[in-house]
């Protein structure tokens, strides 16, 4: 009788998992082929070769750009380089990518940038918000911008306990914060259990020197995340429930579910059109490619523009998608003015004319 019960919750357990990794592969698109959807007047970022996961605009056209990222689970090109901060000038005939000095007294041995947020105070300056994993724990950090030097002045390193397996973050007022963390588990083997299984254990959190708190819970994992232009709104990204959410702000910072958006891609970083006011979004079309990479069979490319986001049908349009012939495991879309950047978990960096 023992051997039998054995046998019969094994029986169960053996076919939970298959149910499970069927529907995982689902999830993940690991049979979607890509249609293309070409931008003319293109050129690959000239310094930008192992990664660009997240770009921030300012109104003026200067781009900040995260490079390096190292996360558990995605292909690493250039393995013994350490994260960079990357500025473009968008306003330039032919803008190229520098790099940022950062201030002495910062490890940037161990800097591995991630998401990014800008914030312009009162007087002008402008501050850098970049989560960092150092030793593949999360920090926030804080740099003041100095745009003459092109430089980045460290200020502070932000850490606290519900700031675990942080992924992007959105600033809104002086050390005031939304930051998503897009697995419950550290290790990767366990946060990749968790997303085969469908735990939904992932939430957004706030962040202010007074007070940090979650505001929205329910998330298999949480992505990207930015504000609507009069911050009403907070977008955040679940990328293997393939959705976008749509949630209110309050006065007292939390956040309520208005809507959600649901795509047929992954949706990474999210970015809004300062002239429109839409969304813009990095997908992974295949993210089986990028669990399981192979330079000959490389994952691919997709962008997505969301307009009249707040309405009750959405418009959904494809702005760019590849093959991964020009680029591969695209992260993040920014525009300026007829201008559009696309960043990549690891890979390249593209740069277009609208």
């Amino acid at each position: 009788m023992g051997k039998l019960v054995v046998l019969t919750v094994l029986g169960a357990s053996l076919a939970l998992i298959g149910e499970r990794l069927l529907a995982f592969r689902e999830r993940i698109n690991a049979t979607r082929e890509l249609e293309p959807v070409e931008l003319q007047n293109c050129h690959l970022i000239e310094g930008l070769e192992n990664g660009s996961e997240d770009i921030d605009i300012l109104p003026s056209g200067l781009a900040f750009i995260s490079n390096g990222l190292k996360y558990p689970g995605m292909p690493d090109l250039a393995p013994d380089a350490s994260g960079k901060i990357y500025l473009m000038d968008l306003n330039e005939q032919n803008p190229r990518a520098q790099a940022l000095k950062i201030s002495d007294g910062f490890d940037e041995k161990f800097f591995n940038p991630h998401g990014i947020s800008t914030f312009i105070d009162k007087d002008h300056t402008v501050y850098l918000y970049v989560v960092n994993h150092p030793h593949m724990k999360s920090t926030v950090e804080i740099f003041k911008f100095e745009e003459q030097q092109r430089s980045l002045i460290h200020l502070k390193t932000i850490k606290h306990e519900l700031l675990k397996s942080v992924n992007d973050i959105v600033v809104l007022g002086p050390e005031q914060f939304y930051a998503t963390r897009d697995h419950y588990f550290t290790t990767y083997f366990l946060a990749l259990l968790e997303m085969i299984l469908d735990l939904h254990w992932t939430h957004v959190i706030f962040y202010s020197p007074k007070e940090v708190k979650v505001v929205a819970k329910g998330f298999n994992s949480a992505n990207g995340i930015t504000a609507s232009l009069d911050h009403k709104y907070i977008y955040v990204a679940d990328i293997t429930d393939k959705n976008i959410h749509i949630l209110e702000k309050h006065d007292n910072w939390d956040l309520t579910q208005l809507k959600v958006i649901q795509l047929g891609t992954l949706v990474d970083n999210l970015t809004v059109d300062p002239d429109t006011g839409d969304i813009l979004a990095g997908c992974h079309p295949n993210a089986m490619k990028l669990l399981n990479y192979n330079p000959e069979d490389p994952p691919g490319s997709e962008v997505l523009r969301i307009q009249n986001v707040l309405s009750d049908q959405p418009r959904v349009s494809t702005i760019y998608a590849n093959n991964g012939s020009v680029l591969q495991g695209t992260s993040v879309a920014s525009v300026y003015h007829g201008k559009i950047l696309i960043g990549t978990v690891f890979h390249k960096a593209l740069y277009c004319v609208l």
